[in-house]
C-alpha cells in the first residue's frame, strides 16, 4: 500500500480498501458549505428539539433514528474541504510516528512470582517498622554489596515508522505486548520501570510531546470507564466543551454550540447510536445502554478529542462483525482525509477489516516478528514453513503462528527447520527485505524530519490555533483553568442530579435525622436546667452534618479510573476537579443543609430571630464544607479505603473530643489541649455557641438554686433570694438568672466577642486550606496510575504443588501430541467421561418483554420462538442494541424490571423455582470475588451448585479438569483481583461450567479474547455439545471458521424482530441459501456471518431488499418448520413421566453447609485483605487509647463524673465508626451476589 499522507492519495480503486474516499471528500465539502452558511432556521430547528427533548432515561433498543437527515462521515471541520482550511488558515495537523530500539521494562525478575499480601505478613512487617526505618542507616555503616534492581524485558528492540494518513494492526496472543506497545506510543509510561530507545512524532521527542502536546497523542483503553449516570450526549458533551478549538481553529462564522452540536451529531450517526443520545450510559448497577454501545461511546468519546495519533486498544470488543467493520471504516475514511495516524490492536479482526490497513505489526512475547504490508504477510509466513487452516483469516493465522499449541507446519517441514521460538521469529525477521526496507524507510523519514520541519511546523501552529484565546502556547490543554473547571462543575452537577437514588436517600436522611434531633430536644426552655441540653443540640447537629461528608472518601476514590482517562486526554488539568466538585455540590448540599439546620433550629427552641438562625446555618455549612475538603483531600492522599480510613480515625476523634464541649479548653490536659487550636470543628462549634448563648438569658430556678427548700417546707423563695445563690457557671449572687455570654464564659472558656473576629475567620481560613490541599494533591501526587498490572499469585502448599504438577505434565503431554482428534477437539481423553450432563430441551414461543419508559411501556422483544436441545450449540446473534442480552436475560429469567409476556418451557413442562439452580449464566461482566484463586473461585462454585451427594473429590477432580480445558493452568492459584481480560472471561465461563448446568447461557463468552482464544472456547463448547450439553450464546464477530461450529442461530434485528432461526449447516450452506432464496447473495470470499448482520441492516449501509427481514421471516417455510418442531419437542416431553425423585429445591445443598463453605471464603478474604483488617485493629486500638488520655486519671466532682459519662458515650459510638470502614466493602463486594 502507499505511503504517502493520507491528503495526498486516492483509494479509489483500491481492491483492499472497500472506501471511496473521492466521495466521502465531496460530501464532506458539500456539508462544509451548509455549515458556512449556519441557515438560522436549522439552528432555530435544533435549539428547539433541545429544549423538547425528552427529560427522561430510556433503555432503547430500538431502530436506527431519523432525527439526523444528513449522511456523516467522519470529518471534523478542523480539515473540512481545502479550500475552506486554505481560506481560514487553519495548518494540517500531520504527525507521523517512529519508533526506534524501543524495549521496555517491568519491576521484578523473569520467572519471578509475585505473591498476595496476607495480614500476618502486614503484622509482621508493622512491629518490624522501626528496624525497617533504622536498617537504611545501618547500612550505610556497614560495607555492603546492594542487590541490583531485577528487571523484565516485556518490549524488544521494537523499531518501525507509521506515516501521516496510515493505519497500523497490532497483533499478538494475549501476553505478545500489545497493550505495552500501544501505551508506550501514546506516552503512558508510568506503570513500567524502564523504557527505552527514541520514539517521535512529526520529529518532536517524547518528553516535549507528553509536556506540551499530551492531548494529540491519546490512548483508547479496553475497557470501557464512563460515569454511568450520564446520558450519551452529556457524555460527548462534555469531551467537545474542552476540545472546542478557538475561532482560529474553526471555520469562519462558527460558533462553538454550532461547532460541538454538529460534531456530536456527526459521530453519533457515524457509530450508529443516535437513539441512544439520551440514554444513561450505565454500568452494573444502572440501567443504559447495552454493552456494544457502550463501547462506541468510549469510541466517540476518543474521537472527541480530535487528537492525532490514536491507539485504540481491542477497541471492537464487544461489537457485532458489522459495527466493527462500520467502525474500522469509518477510521480509514478518517485517517485518510484528516491525515491522522492510527494504531490498532484487535483480537477477532475478519479479513474485511484487516484490509484496511496499510501496516501490520505482529508481536510473540515482546518480540517484532514482523512489521509491513498486510498484504504480504500471509505468504511470508507461509514462507517460513507455517501453513494457514482452510477459511481461516489472515489475522487468526498470523497470530496463530505465534502460538505453540496452534500453528501448522507445512507438508513437510517441522521444528527443525522452522523458527518456532519468539527469538527465532524475531531473527528470521530482522533478517529478511522487509525488516530492511523499513529500515531504510526509517532512516529516510528521520533525515526528512530534521531538515523539513513543514509538518511539524503546521503541527504547532495548528495546535496554537486551537486553544481558547488567553491559554499558554506551551500548555497541552484547548481551555483555560477556569473553563475547564466551568465545564466540570457543570457535567458533577448533572452527575448528581441524575443519580436520583443518592439524591432523594441524601435528602431522607437528613431530614429524618433532623427530625429526631429535634424531638430529642424539643423546644428548650432558656433556663439553667436547659443550658447544658442546649450545648448538646449545638454539638449534635453540627457534628452530624459534619460526619456525613465521611462518605467523600469513597466516592473521590471510585472516581479514580475516570480522572485517569479523561486527563490522558488533556481534557483538563487534574486539580480541576478539586474545585469543580466543591462548586457543583454547593447547590445540593446548601439546600440539604438549610432543611437539615431550619428543623434542628426551630424544633430545639433555640433563640428564635433571623440573625441567630442564619449564623447558625452559616456556621454549619461552613463547617459541612470544610469537612467535605477534610475527607475529599484523604480521598486523593491514599491508595485504597483502608489507608484513608486509618488516617481519619487518627484525627476524628480527636477533633471531636476536642470541640471544647465535651472537655472546656481549660480544662485539657497540658500535653493535648493545642490539638483545639488546630481543629476546625472546634471554632465552628464556638461560633454557633457564642451565636446562641450571646442572645440569650438563663433563668435560675430549681435544683440550681442553693439552698433550696425541703418538700412540705417553705423556708426560702421560689426565686433567688438574699441568702441563695444560683450554681449555673456564669452566675452572681442574688441575680435571678444568669447571662448567656458569662455562662460560656466561664464554663467553657469562650468569649462571644470571637464569634466573627476569630472563630468565623479561622473556619474559612480551614475551608480554603482544604481546597488548595486537593488542589495540591491531585494535581501533585495523583493515585490513579495503579501498578504494573502483574499477575498475583496465592502462596502453594503440599497438596496444590501436587495439583499443579498434574496439571502441568498434562499439559505438556497436549503439547507434545498436538493435531490427534481429541486434543483438537479442545478436550483430553481423560475428561471424556467427566463432560456427561442430564441436559433437557428447553423451547420458548411468543416471547415479549416490555419496560416502563416515560409515557408508557416499550417493547424489547417481540413474539420471539426458538428452541435449544441437548446436544445442540445454538448462537444469538444481532447488532448492537439489537437486544441479545436483553433476550438471553429474560430467557434465563434474570430480568427482575418490566413485564415478559410468553411461554418458557423446560422438559415440556413451566419452569418451576429450581431453574436457576440448574441452569448456568456466564454474564458478559466479569464479576467474581477479587481476593479467591482462579481454582478456589471454581470450587466454590462446584461445591455450592452440585448436587450434595456428589463426593467433594469428585467436585475438586471436575474443577481439574475444566481448568484443563480452559487453559488456566498457569494461572491456578492466581488471585482473581490480578487476571487481565481474557483470562477473567476463561474464569467467567470456568465457574458456571463448574455447576455442571442442564442448560448453559453465554453471554457474549468471545468477547475480549483473541482469534485463537475465541476459536479454543468455541471448540470447547462443541465438545460440552456434543457430551449432551444444551448451550445458547450470544456471541460478537465470528470468523467463518467459527459461526459454522455452532449448530443453530437465533438472528434479531433491532427492536427484538426475529429474522432468522434455524439450522446454520457446514460453511454455513443453509444460512446462506436462506438469504440467498430472499435476494441476500453472499459472496464466497465473505464471511458469512458479516454478511447477514449487513444484509438486515445492522450496520450503516441500509438493508438488502425492499421487504423487512422480519416480514420475510414470518413468511418463509422455515418459521412454519420451527413452529412445527417446537410443538413436538413439547409433545415428546410431556409423554415422558416424571421421575418421583426430581423434586424442586432452590438450593443445591444444606443451610449449614451453604454457611461453613461461604464462611471458609470468607475467612480466606479476609485473611487476603490486610489493609481492611489492619484498619479495623487500628480503629480499635487507637480510639481506646486516645479515648483514654483526656480522661486520664479522673477525680470525683462534678465535672469528672459527666467526663465518665462521655467516656461511656465513645465505647457504645465506636461499633458506629467501625461499620463506616464496612460500608464500602460491601458496596464494591456487592456485585457478587
Amino acid at each position: 500500500m502507499s505511503d504517502t499522507p493520507g491528503d495526498e492519495r486516492t483509494l479509489a480503486g483500491d481492491i483492499q480498501r472497500p472506501v471511496d474516499v473521492i466521495e466521502a471528500e465531496a460530501v464532506f465539502t458539500e456539508l462544509s458549505r451548509q455549515l458556512t452558511r449556519r441557515s438560522r432556521a436549522s439552528g432555530k430547528q435544533s435549539s428547539e428539539n433541545e429544549k423538547g427533548g425528552t427529560a427522561h432515561v430510556q433503555d432503547l433498543e430500538k431502530a436506527h433514528s431519523d432525527e439526523y437527515e444528513e449522511t456523516f462521515d467522519l470529518r471534523e471541520y478542523l480539515s473540512s474541504s481545502n479550500d475552506a482550511t486554505q481560506a481560514a488558515g487553519i495548518k494540517h495537523k500531520h504527525v507521523g510516528v517512529t519508533w526506534e530500539n524501543l524495549n521496555v521494562q517491568v519491576a521484578g525478575a523473569t520467572g519471578h512470582k509475585v505473591y498476595v499480601r496476607t495480614f500476618g505478613q502486614d503484622a509482621l512487617n508493622f512491629w518490624l517498622t522501626p528496624f525497617q526505618i533504622v536498617w537504611p542507616y545501618i547500612a550505610k555503616v556497614i560495607p555492603s554489596k546492594r542487590a541490583p534492581v531485577q528487571t523484565t524485558t516485556i518490549l524488544h528492540e521494537q523499531s518501525g515508522l507509521l506515516k501521516p494518513g496510515q493505519m497500523c494492526l497490532v497483533l499478538g496472543c494475549p501476553g505478545a505486548g500489545c497493550t505495552t506497545f500501544l501505551k508506550n506510543l501514546a506516552n503512558e509510561r508510568r506503570e513500567y520501570a524502564n523504557v527505552s530507545g527514541d520514539i517521535r512524532y512529526a520529529g518532536i521527542d517524547a518528553k516535549e510531546m507528553a509536556k506540551h502536546y499530551k492531548g494529540e497523542v491519546v490512548y483508547n483503553q479496553e475497557d470501557d470507564i464512563h460515569i454511568a449516570t450520564l446520558t450519551v450526549s452529556q457524555t460527548l458533551d462534555f469531551a467537545l466543551s474542552l476540545k472546542t478549538p478557538g475561532p482560529n481553529g474553526r471555520l469562519p462564522g462558527l460558533s462553538r454550540k454550532e461547532f460541538n452540536e454538529a460534531v456530536k451529531n456527526m459521530l453519533l450517526k457515524m457509530l450508529n447510536i443516535p437513539h441512544t443520545a439520551n440514554t444513561y450510559v450505565g454500568d452494573e448497577f444502572v440501567r443504559g445502554v447495552s454493552g456494544g454501545e457502550r463501547k462506541r461511546v468510549s469510541l466517540a468519546e476518543m474521537m472527541a478529542t480530535r487528537a492525532h495519533v490514536l491507539c485504540y486498544d481491542n477497541s471492537t470488543r464487544g461489537l457485532d462483525a458489522s459495527t466493527a467493520l462500520d467502525f474500522v471504516k469509518s477510521l480509514r475514511v478518517m485517517t485518510d482525509v484528516l491525515g491522522q495516524t492510527v494504531f490498532v490492536t484487535l483480537y477477532q479482526a475478519g479479513e474485511s477489516i484487516y484490509e484496511l490497513f496499510d501496516k501490520v505489526l505482529v508481536l510473540d512475547k515482546g518480540r517484532q516478528v514482523y512489521y509491513g504490508p498486510p498484504s504480504c504477510a500471509r505468504a511470508y509466513f507461509e514462507g517460513l514453513g507455517y501453513r494457514p487452516l482452510p477459511r481461516q483469516s489472515t489475522p487468526d493465522y498470523l497470530t496463530g503462528c505465534t502460538d505453540p499449541n496452534e500453528r501448522q507446519f507445512a507438508d513437510g517441514r517441522s521444528e527443525a527447520d522452522v523458527p518456532t521460538t519468539p527469538e527465532e521469529l524475531e531473527a528470521a525477521f530482522q533478517g529478511s527485505e522487509l525488516a530492511r526496507e523499513t529500515s531504510r524507510d526509517l532512516s529516510e523519514y528521520k533525515v526528512l524530519m530534521e531538515h523539513d520541519k513543514a509538518d511539524q511546523d503546521a503541527f504547532r501552529a495548528a495546535v496554537a490555533a486551537d486553544k481558547k484565546r488567553g491559554v499558554s502556547k506551551k500548555s497541552p490543554y484547548t481551555q483555560g483553568f477556569m473553563n475547564q473547571v466551568r465545564a466540570l462543575a457543570i457535567r458533577q452537577f448533572q452527575m448528581r442530579l441524575q443519580d436520583r437514588f443518592q439524591l432523594i436517600t441524601s435528602y431522607s436522611l437528613y431530614t429524618i435525622l433532623a427530625l429526631i434531633i429535634g424531638a430529642a430536644f424539643f423546644n428548650l426552655k432558656p433556663d439553667a436546667a436547659g443550658s447544658f441540653t442546649r450545648g448538646s443540640v449545638i454539638f449534635a447537629g453540627l457534628l452530624t452534618a459534619c460526619l456525613d461528608t465521611f462518605g467523600e472518601m469513597p466516592t473521590q476514590m471510585l472516581g479514580r479510573p475516570i480522572i485517569k482517562k479523561q486527563t490522558g486526554y488533556s481534557l483538563y488539568r487534574p486539580s480541576a476537579i478539586a474545585i469543580a466538585n466543591t462548586l457543583a455540590d454547593i447547590p445540593f448540599s446548601a439546600v440539604k443543609v438549610f432543611i437539615y439546620n431550619i428543623i434542628i433550629y426551630f424544633m430545639s427552641g433555640l433563640a428564635r430571630n433571623g440573625g441567630g438562625f442564619w449564623t447558625f446555618h452559616l456556621f454549619v455549612y461552613l463547617a459541612f464544607l470544610t469537612m467535605q475538603g477534610f475527607f475529599r483531600s484523604f480521598g486523593f492522599m491514599c491508595s485504597n479505603f483502608d489507608a484513608a480510613f486509618r488516617l481519619a480515625t487518627f484525627f476524628l476523634p480527636n477533633m471531636i473530643l476536642y470541640v471544647g464541649y465535651m472537655i472546656p479548653v481549660f480544662q485539657m490536659k497540658r500535653w493535648l489541649f493545642w490539638i483545639y487550636y488546630i481543629n476546625p470543628l472546634a471554632y465552628a462549634w464556638s461560633g454557633i455557641t457564642e451565636n446562641e448563648f450571646g442572645r440569650i438569658s438563663l433563668a435560675c430556678d430549681g435544683s440550681y438554686i442553693v439552698p433550696r427548700n425541703p418538700p412540705g417546707v417553705n423556708k426560702y423563695p421560689d426565686g433567688v433570694g438574699p441568702n441563695q445563690i444560683c450554681t449555673l457557671y456564669g452566675a452572681s449572687a442574688g441575680q435571678n438568672s444568669v447571662a448567656g455570654r458569662a455562662y460560656i464564659d466561664s464554663g467553657y472558656g469562650i468569649d462571644t466577642d470571637d464569634l466573627w473576629r476569630r472563630n468565623f475567620l479561622v473556619l474559612l481560613g480551614f475551608f480554603f486550606l482544604f481546597q488548595l490541599t486537593q488542589v495540591l494533591l491531585v494535581e501533585y501526587y495523583p493515585q490513579y496510575f495503579g501498578s504494573s498490572g502483574a499477575t498475583v499469585y496465592a502462596p502453594e502448599d503440599d497438596d496444590l504443588k501436587a495439583l499443579n504438577a498434574v496439571l502441568k505434565e498434562r499439559k505438556a503431554h497436549r503439547e507434545a501430541n498436538r493435531g490427534t482428534k481429541d486434543v483438537e477437539a479442545g478436550v483430553s481423553k481423560e475428561s471424556k467421561s467427566e463432560l456427561e450432563f442430564d441436559a433437557k430441551p428447553f423451547t420458548w414461543e411468543t416471547i415479549n418483554y416490555h419496560v416502563p419508559v416515560a409515557g408508557g411501556m416499550r417493547r424489547l422483544l417481540h413474539d420471539v420462538y426458538g428452541y435449544c436441545k441437548p446436544g445442540t450449540l445454538t448462537a444469538l446473534m444481532g447488532s448492537s442494541g439489537a437486544g441479545k442480552t436483553t433476550c438471553l436475560d429474560v430467557l434465563a429469567q434474570r430480568k427482575n424490571i418490566g413485564v415478559v409476556n410468553g411461554e418458557l418451557l423446560l422438559d415440556g413442562r413451566p419452569l418451576r423455582s429450581d431453574f436457576a439452580r440448574k441452569t448456568a449464566y456466564a454474564e458478559q461482566m466479569d464479576v467474581h470475588e477479587g481476593t479467591a484463586t482462579v481454582r478456589e473461585a471454581m470450587r466454590f462454585s462446584a461445591y455450592l451448585r452440585q448436587p450434595y451427594d456428589v463426593p467433594k473429590e469428585e467436585k475438586d477432580a471436575y474443577v481439574e479438569e475444566m481448568i484443563e480445558v480452559l487453559e488456566l493452568q498457569d494461572l491456578a492459584d492466581a488471585i482473581v483481583s490480578s487476571l487481565g481480560v481474557e483470562a477473567r472471561k476463561r474464569l467467567t465461563i470456568g465457574v458456571e461450567l463448574a455447576s455442571r448446568p442442564s442448560l448453559l447461557f453465554l453471554d457474549e463468552p468471545t468477547s475480549g479474547l483473541d482469534g485463537q482464544s475465541a476459536w479454543n472456547l468455541v471448540r470447547f463448547l462443541r465438545k460440552l455439545a456434543d457430551s449432551g450439553q444444551a448451550i445458547l450464546c450470544t456471541i460478537h464477530q465470528p470468523s467463518s471458521m467459527l459461526i459454522q461450529t455452532f449448530d443453530k442461530l437465533l438472528l434479531l434485528e433491532r427492536g427484538g424482530e426475529t429474522v432468522y432461526f434455524g439450522d446454520i449447516g457446514p460453511d454455513s450452506a443453509i444460512l446462506r441459501d436462506y438469504f440467498a432464496r430472499h435476494g441476500a447473495v453472499c459472496p464466497s470470499n465473505v464471511n458469512p456471518a458479516e454478511f447477514m448482520l449487513d444484509a438486515i441492516g445492522a450496520g450503516i449501509a441500509p438493508r438488502v431488499g425492499d421487504r423487512d427481514w422480519k416480514d420475510v421471516w414470518l413468511d418463509s417455510k422455515e418459521y412454519s418448520e420451527m413452529r412445527a418442531e417446537i410443538d413436538r419437542i413439547k409433545s415428546e416431553c410431556v409423554a415422558k413421566p416424571l421421575s418421583e425423585n426430581d423434586k424442586p429445591a432452590s438450593y443445591a445443598t444444606p443451610f449449614f453447609y451453604q454457611l461453613r463453605v461461604v464462611v471458609e471464603r470468607n475467612t480466606t478474604m479476609l485473611w487476603r485483605s490486610p489493609d481492611y483488617v489492619f484498619s479495623r485493629l487500628f480503629v480499635h486500638g487507637f480510639i481506646s487509647l486516645f479515648v483514654s488520655l483526656p480522661f486520664l486519671q479522673l477525680g470525683n466532682s462534678m465535672r469528672d463524673l459527666q467526663y465518665r459519662v462521655f467516656g461511656i458515650f465513645w465505647v457504645t459510638i465506636l461499633p458506629a465508626i467501625v461499620m463506616g470502614q464496612l460500608e464500602p466493602m460491601w458496596i464494591i463486594n456487592r456485585r457478587t451476589f
